[in-house]
């Protein structure tokens, strides 16, 4: 009998990828993202190619109580999850005081509140079989302020952290945490963000997708708690302690400005 994976922002970027990667690796996957569409076709493609099951379930995370509304489907399938993946989120560029609050109040919900509701709700079944895995998509602005963007960074901290501290719980139970920190990524985050003519992006061969997926999925396996993907921006993650806030403060808004 499979294994089964439920992805959350299934439906582009590094979600979609971990979606190929696990029905590769012959694991049922649930597919969870807002455009039932994109979600289809991607449970068509991953079932004719890799013979492997798929649920799809067509959902907004930002919005209240979603994240229950999702366990309560598993539980109706009784379905159990070996493996979750907190991927769904998004950023926004620009200055804090002229920002909608509105995007930034569903920011707050699907980067921070449906993270962890979701690992509230599966992590005790995870448990109790003495067998799961989870994995955090944080991101490298996890690891500092980020001037312009500074919801979003806030919001990465505290996955970083929250990761971090459940996985120091969690020794012993069979259960491990990883919270995958890629950096800038080709994917569809930067047009959601607006964040194309900043110089963290212009103008830069970014990794793909694809690579960053196979990092994480990789890590994950092997239970490690923090994976940095890239070289140098595990060398700068770990440089940022050595360095003082104020520079860090500055080094960042320079990064981050158009």
């Amino acid at each position: 009998m499979n294994k089964l994976a439920l992805i959350t922002g299934a439906s582009s970027g590094i979600g979609l990828e971990l979606a190929h990667i696990f029905a590769q690796n012959q694991t049922d996957v649930i597919l969870v993202a807002r455009s039932s569409k994109a979600l289809q076709e991607l449970a068509t493609t991953l079932e004719s190619k890799y013979s492997i099951k798929t649920y799809v379930l067509a959902m907004d995370l930002s919005v209240p109580d979603s994240s229950q509304a999702v366990f309560n489907f598993t539980q109706s399938q009784h379905l159990k999850i070996d493996y979750l993946i907190n991927n769904a989120g998004f950023g926004d560029f620009g200055m804090f005081a002229e920002s909608n609050w509105d995007k930034q109040a569903q920011m707050i919900n699907l980067n921070i509140l449906t993270l962890t509701h979701l690992t509230h709700l599966f992590l005790p079944g995870m448990i109790q079989r003495k067998s799961g895995k989870i994995m955090n998509v944080a991101s490298t602005a996890s690891f500092q302020p980020g001037p312009t963007m500074s919801v979003y960074y806030a919001s990465k901290a505290f996955v970083l952290h929250f990761s971090e501290a459940i996985s120091n719980e969690l020794e012993g139970t069979g259960v491990t945490v990883t919270a995958l920190c890629p950096g800038p990524t080709a994917s569809g985050f930067q047009d959601a963000a607006d964040l194309n003519e900043s110089k963290l992006v212009k103008g830069r061969k970014l990794p793909d997708a694809q690579s960053v997926a196979i990092y994480g999925y990789k890590a994950m396996m092997k239970g490690k708690v923090v994976a940095i993907h890239g070289t140098m921006n595990a060398i700068m993650a770990a440089s940022i302690r050595f360095t003082p806030r104020s520079w860090v403060l500055k080094m960042a808004r320079m990064l981050q400005d158009k």
